[in-house]
């Protein structure tokens, strides 16, 4: 039932040309169209592997958060239904989202998917807390059996060099590169400007904070940030200079709400998150091995964990069905860690970690502290390493999330394999900076990852702004975060309710900056609602000039999710949404709506 083969084009290039065997690679070249059928059949992945779990054990914590329109209910899959839960050993089939505006995949073999139906408890309309009626159908016919298929392949040996100057290796990570998506490439070449270019493309797709230049731009700016001495321009301890894993350690110890004080010892220094994910898999990874990752996730990890240590990762499929009062959806269990590490073994998998981001990405999902607390403890019983991305930590707006750091728990059930990272992109708006910080107990983890900090370090200068920014307590608590969660909240509050207003269903949990929209009931009405069909409408957005993020990007299971990004200006904001409702409207289901509303922007003296 897979779609006729399809192959990479070239502007000019003869049509008729023989298309490649199945599974193998167009060789790389310079920027072209991203081909989503050639994508799907798998010939930029390295391995895929999936398995199906019927149902989810219910959370202890009852926090559904599907936002319906009021007597809408959820929208049927069609097409191939995903499984309910499961896992797939991957290098992505899809171009992956990175921060940065590019997307990117992995070469491979083969890839399939399994197929299973979920039993009758999962497919009755089921309430949440909200009372909105979610329904579910399965598409697989009954005469048809459930199917595991799986593909393994060395990404390195199916892709061919495309310069006789490069490893394979080289031509891997030229490959990222060369993969970057049409749609980034176009919008870099045509953004938005409101002077010099304002019929460009609004940017809603890459998940940066933009409401708070005012204020991080004074601060900077003060005297007490410009400073030189021969310290700072000299070679540091590649850990970072003791002054500021000092104020490193107060500042986790103190927003992280750490039961004890935190030590500078335990702190490592570098640019950026993204160096942190490269670094720690190549210190606790062999080449070959893997991580379990919940799946959707932000896709740039895939790329992180690959390009030094040659690590993969074990996608944990999560779905938007809600299995009783007490579930939400893409809710992360026990039970589908257990099966996704099961499934890995089997194979010959060998996995040394769990990767959690917390607060979620794409989701915004909060996990509560007893769910924390089960996931470290599974991964204590497989003597598993635990990374913690909580680089949105302080970009929680709404209090009732409940948002508790990993380093707030009384007891870290393995303290050795627990290691913690935070950065100022996300939660200061300095995404172009580049500081990054890891938290870790284990001595030896430390120092593997601080002698790769002579390759990733920050200047002197640098490392003197952040340790002034993060002993600042009086602006961060008085200025800083007061006005940056209200923006982000009125932002937030004016892209929900216009979605509302559309009819549109998303998921939301008052954290980070982007909503996760179900936008299946638009794609209801296309031929077939497919990934294919998902970079269509994808294309239809960036057509009337806004970016958005499509589903399959952060290994989604379910054509037609979109990660909308709200953290932006007003008055960008209110143009990419204007944008955006003239794509849905388009569509014959949805109703006119209300003309866009202002953003209430919150006034006070810190503006």
């Amino acid at each position: 039932e897979r779609p006729a083969q399809r192959r990479w084009t070239r502007p000019g290039e003869d049509t008729d040309r023989a298309s490649p065997e199945p599974g193998v690679p167009a060789p790389p070249a310079p920027p072209r169209r991203c081909d989503p059928c050639f994508a799907e059949q798998g010939a930029l992945r390295g391995l895929g592997l999936e398995v199906s779990v019927r149902k989810s054990r219910p959370s202890r914590s009852p926090r559904p958060q599907l936002s319906l329109p009021p007597g809408e209910r959820e929208p049927a899959p069609r097409g191939r239904s995903p499984p309910a839960g499961g896992l797939a050993l991957c290098h992505p089939p899809w171009p992956r989202i990175s921060e940065a505006g590019h997307m990117f995949t992995l070469p491979q073999k083969e890839s399939r998917m399994t197929t299973a139906c979920p039993d009758s408890d999962s497919i009755q309309g089921l309430a949440s807390n909200k009372g909105d009626g979610l329904e579910r159908e399965c598409s697989r016919k009954p005469d048809q059996k459930p199917l595991k298929f799986y593909g393994v392949g060395d990404p390195a040996a199916v892709l061919p060099s495309s310069s006789p100057y490069l490893s394979s290796r080289g031509s891997v990570i030229k490959w990222f590169w060369d993969s970057a998506e049409e749609g980034y490439r176009t919008y870099h070449m045509d953004e938005y400007d409101e002077d010099k270019n304002p019929s460009g493309i609004i940017n809603l797709g890459t998940s940066e904070n933009k409401l708070c230049f005012d204020l991080l731009s004074r601060r900077l700016s003060q005297s007490d940030m410009l400073h030189v001495e021969p310290a700072l321009l000299q070679y540091p301890d590649w850990r970072g200079h003791l002054f500021l894993r000092e104020e490193v350690a107060r500042f986790l110890s103190f927003y992280c709400r750490s039961p004890a004080p935190l030590k500078p010892e335990n702190v490592v220094v570098l640019n950026g998150c993204a160096s942190l994910f490269s670094a720690l898999a190549t210190v606790l990874c062999e080449a070959g091995e893997a991580f379990l990752i919940p799946a959707p996730y932000y896709g740039a990890i895939t790329q992180h964990v690959y390009l030094y240590g040659n690590v993969r990762l074990v996608c944990v499929y999560l779905d938007s069905e809600v299995t009783g009062l007490e579930t939400r959806p893409f809710q992360l269990t026990v039970e589908k860690l257990e099966m996704a590490l099961q499934g890995a073994n089997s194979e010959g998998v060998k996995v040394k970690g769990l990767i959690l981001i917390n607060p979620q990405n794409p989701l915004g999902d909060v996990y509560s502290p007893g769910e924390l607390q089960e996931y470290l403890e599974f991964a204590k019983r497989h003597e598993l390493h635990v990374m913690v991305d909580e680089v949105y930590m302080l970009s929680v707006f709404e209090e009732s999330a409940g948002y508790r750091s990993v380093l707030s728990l009384e007891r870290l059930p393995d303290p050795q394999r627990t290691h913690v990272m935070w950065a100022t992109s996300k939660d200061f708006g300095m995404s172009g900076l580049r500081f990054g910080t890891l938290y870790t107990e284990n001595r030896a983890v430390a120092t593997a990852v601080a002698s790769l900090c002579r390759y990733h370090g920050l200047s002197g200068l640098v490392q003197y702004q952040m340790a002034q920014l993060l002993r600042d307590r009086d602006w961060i608590n008085q200025v800083y975060l007061p006005e940056n969660h209200a923006r982000l909240k009125a932002a937030h509050t004016y892209v929900s309710e216009d979605l509302r207003a559309l009819g549109i269903p998303f998921v939301s949990h008052g954290a980070g900056f982007f909503i996760w929209v179900d936008l299946r009931k638009v794609m209801q009405y296309l031929p077939e609602a497919t990934f294919e069909e998902e970079v269509l409408l994808w294309r239809r957005f960036l057509e009337n000039k806004v970016l958005l993020s499509f589903g399959k990007a952060f290994e989604c299971k379910e054509p037609g999710w979109f990660r909308l990004v709200f953290s932006d200006k007003t008055h960008r904001l209110r143009l990419g949404m204007q944008r955006v409702r003239q794509v849905l409207q388009g569509q014959p289901q949805l109703a006119d709506g209300a003309p866009p509303r202002q953003i209430q922007e919150p006034r006070g003296p810190h503006r």
